[in-house]
């Protein structure tokens, strides 16, 4: 079975439909294609979380300081 994924925008719900319709007549016969639909809404909605990279702590020797 092949897999494949697509990632595509589209303007409007018409246009997604033609989209869909295009690639439905492209998948070969052991084939499976998903697609996945979403709203302009629920593209505002989306909320994405990093985490923060943690430093590593290195041990250095103090400066050594020389007065004449």
């Amino acid at each position: 079975m092949i897999k494949q994924t697509l990632t595509f925008v589209s303007p409007s719900y018409e246009s997604m439909n033609v989209h869909k319709r295009r690639v439905k007549s492209f998948v070969p016969d052991k084939g499976m294609v998903s697609i996945l639909s979403v709203t302009d809404k629920q593209y505002s909605d989306i909320m994405n979380f990093w985490g923060i990279e943690k430093k590593k702590k290195t041990i250095t020797n103090p400066l050594q300081l020389e007065f004449f």
